[in-house]
């Protein structure tokens, strides 16, 4: 792939979808582009995460261990970033990554994307916002659910107090 599609890629991710023209750049040529064949593992789970991936080919597919192995739980494709959490601190990866078709990847350390906004600071205060905002959501959208579990703690508070006056 040649600089300019591996940009146009990384343009279409949320978490770099602010980064200037210049700035996807600079980062899609400091990052390393990867392949894999197929069946080829990216990371396992609970490897330590150095950065993140961005897939710009192929299909992965995201397994987790259960009782009887691993699992799939969801299968991504190009445009999918991978590890956005491990792009800003140390981190295990949630689940392990496996190739399901010949997959191109670009990985991004987490040390070179400091330094991407370290050097431009007005990214890191775009970045900040980006995830309050996704703070807020996920708070409120885990709203309902905690007020249900009040209503049910309630209710159970209420059932110990009738045994309690009946024993």
């Amino acid at each position: 792939m040649s600089l300019a599609q591996d940009i146009a890629i990384l343009n279409q991710i949320p978490m770099l979808s602010d980064f200037q023209d210049d700035q996807l750049r600079l980062l899609a040529f400091s990052a390393e582009s990867m392949d894999y064949s197929r069946g080829q593992r990216l990371f396992d789970q609970d490897d330590r995460a150095d950065g993140g991936l961005v897939i710009t080919s192929g299909m992965v597919s995201l397994q987790t261990r259960g009782a009887d192995g691993f699992v799939e739980v969801d299968r991504v494709g190009p445009g999918t970033l991978l590890g956005e959490t491990a792009l800003l601190a140390e981190n295990r990866r949630p689940c392990r990554a496996e190739a399901t078709e010949a997959v191109r990847i670009i990985r991004i350390r987490r040390a070179l994307f400091k330094r991407m906004i370290q050097e431009y600071p007005e990214l890191a205060q775009r970045l900040l916002d980006q995830r309050a905002s996704n703070f807020r959501d996920t708070v409120a959208a885990l709203k309902p659910i905690g007020d249900k579990m009040a209503e049910l703690e309630q209710i159970n508070a209420e059932r110990r107090v009738r045994n309690d006056d009946k024993s």
